[in-house]
């Protein structure tokens, strides 16, 4: 047990790579995957694009995009043509090299957003517009209808009813004569929350209880399978370890500092179990530096290196992968000796911690090892009383450590067959717990082990402006032993003075969340103190607070602008085949509205606006647009029905697989939330019930609920979404538009405001400090930012973050105003909150100062123009009151009135 097989070498056998799903447009499409990028769901966001886009001549460097001109589902790229995604590294290998960019891009199957609706009537009325003034803001387009057949009804069976639901609409749908209610008059919106008890739980109480409505179509079905998933919904779709129930369920799982994924048979190791993997930096693959910038164009960690694997002797090519007690921060993985058998180790798996541990019932352990043990010893003094200890130095330098105990009092005796593999002597009832020592850490780890979480439950207050939220584990193991668990810098930026005490000198390299720090404790708070409370509609600034006041010469000069774009067909504009870009649209006018009737002054022509505005959504909380909304119980959510009535697994950007549905219904909230302030009478049950049951499958804040998971989207460990729904993906969950992910927690602090939920409101703002803070370490980069790869941040955003790689592009091309604007849009009140001040100023001196921006097309100029209102008002006024101001440059999701208004409050 105490050998050392010296003499052995250990030669590298790079592995096949093997074929595995896409998560682009097409995602059925088996790709071989080799370098350095993962395949992209079904398009996180489109947000503006060139009127008349150029087609790149060529893909970025090896990455996870699909290049923007991405063939649809009816026109598969062949595999050879795919990009690449994460190298499968073997041990002590180099970096692979970089494969040559695909020199002709497949043909688009989307059309440019600006597309301009069809002509409308001029308006009636007393203003004119001079022939200065912009004609209709051009709306975003469609995406193209799906050229695949119907699914089959193997696939998507017929409709039904949840049990006590009726098929008949609701007697309280909204009709078009509720939505002409009395005048809109300005409000003195308070700088502070609604009174909340310091002690209430934000989490505590769901949102409601309900089924859906009614007009929400109910199937019991949906295109995914849900393997190995063995409890009862609603069951998560975007959190850290989706990749257990889909695909081949062996992708990896990234739970940070380390990476498991059910070893399957593959590998190096050939082992059955659970491989645990530990990148260091020094291990990065990355891409070609930019010429204008010397940064690096993507950073990736390899995948598939198995430096320890927990199995047992017993499991084998029949072993089944099963999943129970599937919440928001944790999971519990099962290997069975067959499917429907017997259960032989339990992985209790948590974000953050620090030892993997795997339960025992009976089996025999074995650990398996794909960078191979150079010594494998035995303490003669286990670290305390009950728990047996190994150390493992393996082939690559590192230094793990093994741990068992068993509360029967079993000892754990491993007998090491050769370089990769040692069993017990015998079968085991109890946890064996690996870890990885960074140096000098022994004694820390020592101290931890034999105790494991296996839960955690997430609380949180505000008082006044000061917010907190805390992680309270659930505790197995040796009860008397306080847990360690790994924090992210933003994590320690804000820890209390309790859990301060906790923090160790032990750290270890995240993916691409930085170096995490070992902390000991059972729970953490983490304290927010300056939460934007006084934010509401208006223009806002992080000192001076809420903008509503506009001089004369402004009002006089964005008055008819505002007539103009008021009077166009919001109705026509919002009917689209997409949720995104209707409530793009919705979105839009109801900031218009807002600003004619508060900032303007001008309540007669707001209501006209606002009459137009409750008719065009009435549409929607009737769900009668083109793909209405359907409620699936299959694993518990709204979700469009583009995808059962097309087949297209892509449709709506994915919106049926669960990708972007804080993007997707944030802007729907967000125009209610206008509507609902400017004519509280729009507030019926019925209306309220609509829009919370989208707050419902995007944030529900409670287990209560049985209808939706908890927070579906928002991740309280990374302190930030994941768009990526129901897709394989080797490189984990992603995120591409940080700024979007920041407009669905404004969306929900100003619903909550709206209808006076003060819980709601709190978990809006306290949101939204935890997205800034994280934000500003992991996708917003200043030249001081010492968390990500210094030859990255150079790129002053991210682009694309996944759990194991960023990769600086997008998912629809490769300009740098793409990549960099879709973390602008949309400018909100929240904007100069989580895009503070020296990092605009910074991004724009990279790429936009000195006329660059000018040589923009389309609506991105508008968009950089609009970021650069947060710090330079004067410059954004002309541009956006040019009398050359070509609507071209406008985002179809957004109307000149907001950007002038926006801009005139800030100037004072």
């Amino acid at each position: 047990m105490i050998d050392d097989p010296d003499g052995v070498q250990v030669s590298p056998n790079p592995e096949k790579p093997r074929a595995r799903q896409s998560k682009s447009r097409h995602p059925s499409l088996l790709i071989v995957s080799l370098g350095p990028a993962d395949q992209p769901s079904p398009k996180t966001t489109t947000p503006p694009q060139p009127a008349q886009p150029t087609p790149s001549c060529e893909l970025p460097s090896p990455s996870s995009v699909i290049p923007p001109n991405t063939p649809s589902p009816a026109q598969p790229t062949p595999a050879s043509e795919q990009p690449f995604s994460s190298p499968v590294a073997p041990p002590n290998t180099a970096p692979p090299a970089e494969a040559e960019p695909t020199s002709e891009p497949p043909s688009s199957n989307s059309a440019p957003p600006n597309t301009p609706p069809p002509a409308e009537p001029e308006p009636s009325g007393e203003a004119s517009f001079s022939d200065s003034v912009l004609p209709e803001t051009p709306t975003l387009a469609q995406p193209p209808p799906a050229s695949e057949p119907p699914a089959s009804s193997t696939l998507l069976p017929t409709t039904t009813n949840l049990p006590l639901e009726n098929t008949a609409p609701s007697s309280e749908a909204p009709t078009p004569s509720e939505t002409q209610p009395s005048e809109p008059q300005p409000s003195d919106t308070s700088p502070t929350m609604p009174e909340i008890d310091a002690s209430t739980d934000l989490f505590a109480a769901p949102i409601a209880l309900n089924a859906p409505a009614a007009i929400f179509q109910v199937r019991t079905d949906h295109p995914v399978p849900r393997l190995g998933i063995t409890s009862t919904g609603p069951h998560q779709t975007n959190k850290f370890y989706a990749n257990f129930f889909l695909g081949n369920q062996n992708a990896p799982t990234y739970v940070h500092p380390y990476s498991v994924a059910w070893a399957k048979g593959q590998g190096a190791s050939a082992s059955w179990g659970l491989s645990v993997s530990h990148i260091e930096a020094s291990q990065r693959v990355y891409g070609q530096a930019s010429s204008g910038t010397n940064a690096v164009r993507y950073f990736l960690n390899p995948v598939g290196i198995q430096s320890l694997c927990l199995s047992a002797v017993e499991l084998g090519s029949t072993t089944a992968l099963t999943l129970d007690s599937m919440q928001s921060q944790s999971v519990n993985v099962n290997l069975l000796d067959k499917s429907g058998g017997r259960t032989l180790v339990t992985f209790p798996l948590v974000q953050g911690m620090a030892f993997v541990t795997a339960v025992y019932q009976g089996s025999t352990p074995a650990i398996n090892s794909g960078v191979f043990f150079k010594t494998v010893t035995k303490s003669t003094n286990g670290p305390k009383a009950g728990v047996t200890k190994y150390t493992i130095y393996l082939e690559d330098g590192k230094v793990w450590h093994v741990y068992a105990y068993s509360s029967r009092g079993e000892t754990l005796d491993l007998n090491v067959v050769n370089n990769g593999f040692a069993r017990a002597s015998r079968p085991f009832n109890g946890i064996i717990q690996v870890t990885k020592d960074p140096g000098n850490a022994e004694g820390v780890l020592d101290a931890a082990s034999g105790a494991y979480p296996t839960a955690v439950t997430l609380s949180g207050a505000v008082a006044n402006t000061q917010g907190s939220y805390t992680f309270t584990y659930t505790k197995a193991g040796i009860s008397d032993t306080k847990l360690l668990m790994y924090a992210l810098p933003h994590h320690t930026e804000c820890f209390d003075a309790n859990t301060n005490k906790g923090l160790t000198t032990v750290k270890l390299q995240t993916t691409t969340k930085g170096i995490a720090t070992a902390v000991v404790g059972d729970a953490w708070t983490m304290v927010e103190p300056n939460m934007p409370v006084s934010m509401d509609f208006a223009p806002w600034d992080p000192v001076k607070g809420p903008q509503k006041t506009l001089k004369a010469s402004y009002i006089n000069t964005i008055a008819p602008v505002a007539l103009k774009e008021i009077s166009q067909n919001m109705e026509q504009q919002s009917d689209q085949n997409s949720m995104y870009f209707s409530g793009k649209a919705l979105a839009k006018f109801a900031q218009l509205c807002y600003v004619v009737n508060d900032l303007l002054q001008n309540q007669r022509l707001a209501q006209t606006g606002l009459n137009n505005l409750k008719a065009a959504f009435s549409r929607f909380t009737l769900n009668r647009q083109q793909f209405p909304l359907y409620y699936e119980s299959a694993w518990g959510g709204l979700v469009s029905s583009a995808t059962y009535q097309t087949g297209n697994n892509g449709a709506d950007f994915g919106n049926t697989y669960y990708n972007d549905h804080h993007f997707h219904y944030g802007y729907f909230i967000l125009a209610a939330s206008i509507i609902g302030y400017l004519d509280p009478s729009w507030l019926t049950k019925t209306n309220i019930d609509y829009v919370n049951t989208l707050v419902r499958d995007v944030a529900n804040p409670s287990s209560q609920d049985k209808y939706f998971p908890v927070f579906r989207n928002f991740d309280w460990y990374h302190g930030h979404s994941w768009a990526h729904g129901l897709y394989e993906t080797l490189d984990g969950k992603d995120q591409e538009s940080s700024s979007e992910d920041a407009m669905h927690a404004y969306a929900i602090k100003m619903w909550g405001k709206t209808i006076k939920d003060a819980r709601m409101e709190g978990r809006g703002n306290l949101m939204l400090s935890v997205i800034q803070r994280s934000l500003s370490n992991y996708y917003l980069y200043t030249s001081d930012n010492k968390v990500q790869p210094s030859n990255f941040i150079g790129n002053r955003v991210a682009g694309i973050l996944f759990e194991n790689k960023i990769d600086h592009t997008t998912y629809f091309g490769t300009n740098i105003e793409y990549i960099q604007g879709i973390h602008m849009l949309p400018l909100l009140p929240s904007t100069k909150l989580t895009r503070p001040a020296i990092f605009v100023n910074e991004e724009w001196q990279t790429y936009f100062s000195n006329g660059r921006a000018d040589q923009v097309e389309g609506g991105w100029r508008g968009i950089l123009y609009g970021n650069l209102a947060t710090v330079d008002q004067k410059t954004a006024w002309d541009f956006f009151t040019a009398k050359n101001f070509d609507p071209a440059w406008l985002d179809g999701g957004v109307s000149l009135t907001w950007y002038q208004a926006y801009t005139a409050a800030l100037m004072g």
